[in-house]
């Protein structure tokens, strides 16, 4: 299920790098500038770029500017916080915010996009009307899997999560992935995405097992380090659950002869990106698309 909403209804706020280089320009002054902004009330989606300097800047300014004025954004239905290329900040770098009061000040929200992972806190979930949740990220904190795992989300249709490497973020392992799963309670999920990982074999295993497999649509486990454990697994488990008619595996790291069993398969399979290892003193490496 893809959310989209109407070009003129739509709107980015953004920085260049002109624009904050003397240091007038962040968090504060973007939120005032949407504030001020007369199309704010005809508004369906607010997508917030760089907000200057958003490696040393975090954006709770432009949250707790949403949450203080939340009469001006009762109407909006899709957020993107972070929306910035590798040139204006690293994922990795993007100082994030607490979104705990988020849920209560924007009571029309369909879609969140979150890029960054960086202090990135999102408290109590409970929202009656979010559809899609996408957390892009280097790393997730397994903080913010307990948030997920304990959301009260009831028209939840999309959940996309970035997972990432220690290096940059992630923090947990695969039970905190499994409890997630377990614990969560999203009865109208469609598409699930737990992709972008170094350990994206295991993940495959756990993913398989949970109860989403049932009525999900479409199942993501792209850009991570998936090999031919992992396709075996699928090839396995995937066939077993008529409900999915859709499994992204774009960049990965299996071999030829799998990819053909896979596409095998009677649904629509995305193998498209293919790696290839590295090899350093006898070890093999595998490596997420997104990290840095």
């Amino acid at each position: 299920m893809e959310l989209t909403y109407a070009e003129e209804k739509s709107k980015k706020y953004s920085y260049e790098w002109e624009d904050y280089e003397g240091g007038e320009k962040n968090a504060k002054t973007i939120i005032a500038e949407i504030l001020e902004d007369p199309k704010l009330p005809e508004l369906e989606e607010i997508i917030v770029g760089c907000w200057g300097e958003s490696w040393d800047n975090d954006a709770q300014a432009i949250i707790d500017g949403m949450v203080e004025n939340k009469d001006k954004f009762s109407h909006i239905k899709s957020l993107f916080i972070g929306d910035m290329e590798y040139d204006e900040c690293e994922v990795s770098w993007i100082e994030q915010a607490d979104y705990s009061k988020l849920w209560e000040a924007l009571p029309q929200l369909e879609k969140l996009v979150i890029k960054g992972s960086n202090n990135l806190s999102l408290g109590k979930i409970k929202h009656g009307s979010l559809k899609s949740l996408e957390i892009i990220c280097g790393g997730l904190p397994k903080e913010v899997l307990q948030s997920i795992g304990e959301a009260e989300l009831p028209e939840l249709r999309n959940l996309l999560l970035y997972i990432g490497v220690e290096d940059y973020g992630f923090d947990g392992d695969t039970s905190d992935i499994e409890a997630m799963l377990d614990k969560s309670d999203f009865a109208k999920l469609e598409v699930l995405g737990i992709m972008d990982s170094e350990i994206q074999d295991e993940i495959t295993e756990v993913v398989v097992k949970s109860k989403y497999m049932k009525q999900i649509e479409e199942l993501d486990l792209s850009m991570g380090s998936l090999s031919d454990k992992g396709g075996e697994i699928l090839l396995k488990e995937v066939p077993e659950h008529a409900n999915i008619k859709a499994l992204n595996l774009e960049y990965h790291f299996m071999s030829d002869a799998m990819m053909e069993k896979l596409k095998k398969l009677s649904i629509e399979v995305n193998v498209e990106d293919q790696q290839e290892d590295d090899e350093y003193d006898g070890e093999i490496y595998r490596w997420p698309m997104l990290t840095e």
